[in-house]
C-alpha cells in the first residue's frame, strides 16, 4: 500500500515542485527540485491569475458546479423516491433507462447533444446546468436508489396516517435518513463538475463563458506552453477538491457503507436478530 501511494502521489509531488520553476527549466530537469537558479517563486501563480482572469473562471465554475449539485441532489433523490416505491412498469423503464445512461460514452452523442445546446442556446452559465444534470442524474438515482430501498416503508405509513402528505414525507421521513447518501452524491457531483472540460469546451465556446479547466488549458497552445503557469493552474484547480475531500472523508465513508447497514438492520428486525454495536 505504501508503494501504491508514493506512485499515485508522485505525479502531484511532481507538478507543485515544477509550478515554481522558471519554464525554462522546467523541460530540461523536471525531476530536480528548485534550487536558486531554477526558483520563480510565486511568479508562476500570480501570472497565470493576473494574465488569463483564472479568479473570474473560478468563480463561474463555482456557481455552475454548485448549483448543478443541488439541482442533481434534489431531482434525482426525488426521482429515486418515486422509483423504489412506485412498482410498475413505467418505473422499472426508467430505472433501466438512467443505469443505461452511466454508460453512454460522451462522445456517442456529443454532436448531437451540440446541436440540441445550439438550437435551445444552453451554450453558457445557467444552460450548462441541465446538461450536467442529465449526465449526472444516472450514478446520483442509483445511488439513491440502493438508499431508499433499505428505508422500512413503515415509516412513510405512518407518517401518512398522521395526515402527512407527500411533500412533507418526503421532506422529513426520506431525506433525514438519506443524509448520509446526500453527501455522498454530492461529492461526487462536485468533484465531476469542477474537474469537467469536455463538456464546457464544446458547449461553451465563448471566452466570457469559460471555466477554470478550460483557463488553464488555454496556457498550452499549439507551437508554445508555458508549463510553470500550466503546472500552477493544476494545482490552483487541485486545491479545493482535495480540502474538500479531507474535510468530508469520514462522511463520504459513511456514505458509501450507510445503505448496506440499513439493509442490514432490516434484515435483523425482520429476523428478530440482536445488533450490538
Amino acid at each position: 500500500m505504501t508503494l501504491l501511494a508514493v506512485a499515485f502521489l508522485f505525479p502531484i509531488f511532481l507538478v507543485l515542485m515544477n509550478s515554481f520553476k522558471n519554464k525554462l527549466y522546467i523541460s530540461d530537469a523536471p525531476f530536480a527540485l528548485p534550487n536558486s537558479d531554477t526558483f520563480s517563486g510565486m511568479y508562476n501563480y500570480v501570472n497565470g491569475i493576473q494574465k488569463t482572469g483564472l479568479l473570474v473562471a473560478a468563480g463561474r465554475s463555482a456557481f455552475i458546479t454548485i448549483c448543478s449539485v443541488i439541482v442533481i441532489v434534489l431531482l434525482t433523490s426525488m426521482a429515486a423516491w418515486w422509483i423504489t416505491r412506485v412498482t410498475c412498469k413505467l418505473s422499472t423503464v426508467l430505472y433501466y433507462l438512467f443505469v443505461f445512461a452511466m454508460i453512454v460514452p460522451f462522445q456517442m452523442v456529443m454532436f448531437t447533444l451540440s446541436k440540441v445546446t445550439d438550437f435551445l442556446h444552453l451554450g453558457n452559465m445557467f444552460g450548462i446546468i441541465p446538461v450536467y444534470l442529465g449526465f449526472g442524474a444516472g450514478l446520483s438515482l442509483f445511488m439513491f436508489c440502493g438508499f431508499i430501498k433499505a428505508i422500512p416503508i413503515s415509516l412513510e405509513e405512518a407518517a401518512r396516517v398522521d395526515g402527512a402528505g407527500r411533500f412533507r414525507i418526503f421532506s422529513t421521513v426520506i431525506l433525514p435518513l438519506t443524509v448520509p447518501g446526500l453527501v455522498a452524491t454530492g461529492i461526487f457531483s462536485f468533484i465531476n463538475g469542477w474537474n469537467e472540460y469536455l463538456f464546457a469546451s464544446t458547449f461553451m465556446k465563448s471566452y466570457e463563458n469559460w471555466t477554470l479547466p478550460i483557463g488553464i488549458a488555454s496556457f498550452s497552445g499549439q507551437y508554445a506552453t508555458n508549463w510553470g503557469t500550466l503546472m500552477a493552474g493544476a494545482v490552483l484547480i487541485t486545491l479545493p477538491v482535495v480540502l474538500m475531500f479531507l474535510l468530508l472523508q469520514k462522511h463520504l465513508v459513511s456514505g458509501m457503507t450507510a445503505g448496506r447497514r440499513l439493509e442490514i438492520i432490516k434484515w435483523a428486525k425482520e429476523n428478530n436478530v440482536l445488533i450490538i454495536e
